[in-house]
């Protein structure tokens, strides 16, 4: 029988049990093998170094693995916390654990599933507050980023965070799915100005995508073309003087092909995105692949670093601010669209 951490293991500071490390069992290899087990890989790591009294169990986990088992598990777990939602957390950011899910959990995935790689290392600058902005697609569960966050990590020991959309953090199926505050304890920034600003005023390291959600959004057709940038990450880089790091990714158009986005039923139901594809026929029997994709080739070639222009005397409008902050980001996604037709064409 599969027996639970005891609750003193779930309990104990992430700082004691960073030593030890979390051991992959048989089952945590067949949950990496099999992708509807996945989100067990999530949950049970989560567990393993803190106290979730409110998450899944043992038969739950199980009951994921079966065709349409996860709304029965839904459904008991629902029952067994008296008919409410998961009490929700006051998590802060902790290093520590994100450094541990990304060398635990994330680096069998990444390493040799999506096979991500950094490339163009020589525009890779020296540790500095910056905004990595790059090219948003895949219209799932955002492992571009986390891979271009893992890779910085590995490489550079950079400690980076990820704005991230407000759908991460509170939308019903993301409590569900994921323990409360699992977010923003790896690093999650909630895509608003105010969340963004103040990471920008502590001077750190954080991934942004200038598309926002129109990036995956948009669907396979329009896989290598750039939607609208949003103004402000250039506003932000102007105001505190922070520079600008363009990546290019390509392969993360493949991690849902096919999809097109049901734009009428994804606001109804308030969603980032509701795609449409050959795979819905999976993910509606078996929903913990939510946080799953297909296997692609995840390749990011860092691009010269941007220093943006900052406002003179004399522009001191709003609207004059905002015209230059927008001739800016048209630049730049001018810039990041020819890399990517660059790249494609030469892969062709």
């Amino acid at each position: 029988m599969i027996h639970q951490n005891t609750e003193n293991v779930l309990n104990r500071p992430i700082e004691k049990t960073s030593v030890e490390g979390y051991k992959f069992s048989w089952f945590d290899r067949f949950c990496l093998w099999y992708p509807p087990g996945w989100l067990i890989l999530f949950n049970r790591h989560w567990q393993y170094y803190h106290s979730d009294p409110d998450g899944w169990n043992w038969l739950e986990y199980i009951l994921f693995l079966i065709p349409g088992g996860f709304y029965l598990a839904l459904f008991i777990r629902w029952l067994r916390l008296g008919c409410r939602s998961p009490r929700q957390e006051n998590e802060e950011f902790d290093p520590n654990y994100q450094r541990a899910f990304r060398e635990e959990i994330l680096a069998p995935i990444i390493e040799y599933y999506f096979h991500g790689e950094l490339q163009q290392l020589e525009n890779l600058p020296p540790t500095q507050p910056m905004i990595v902005a790059m090219n948003h697609a895949g219209m799932c569960f955002p492992w571009d980023f986390l891979t271009l966050g893992y890779l910085l990590g590995k490489e550079r020991g950079w400690v980076v965070q990820t704005l991230a959309g407000i759908s991460l953090f509170d939308h019903a199926w993301m409590i569900w799915w994921l323990p409360p505050g699992w977010s923003k304890v790896l690093g999650g920034v909630r895509a608003e100005l105010d969340d963004f600003a103040a990471v920008m005023q502590e001077r750190k390291i954080i991934l942004y995508a200038p598309e926002g959600l129109r990036g995956p959004r948009k669907g396979w057709r329009k896989r290598y073309q750039l939607e609208k940038f949003d103004l402000s990450f250039i506003q932000l880089s102007q105001r505190y003087q922070i520079p600008i790091l363009p990546v290019v990714c390509i392969g993360n158009e493949n991690l849902h092909p096919w999809a097109v986005n049901l734009r009428k039923l994804q606001r109804l139901l308030k969603l980032p995105f509701l795609p449409l594809s050959p795979l819905m026929l999976v993910f509606l029997l078996f929903p913990s692949m939510g946080v799953w994709a297909m296997k692609s080739r995840l390749r990011y070639f860092i691009q010269p670093l941007e220093l943006t222009t900052s406002k003179t005397e004399s522009e001191t409008e709003s609207d004059t601010r905002r015209a230059v902050a927008f001739k800016q980001a048209q630049a730049l996604r001018e810039k990041i669209q020819d890399q990517i037709n660059r790249l494609i064409a030469r892969r062709c």
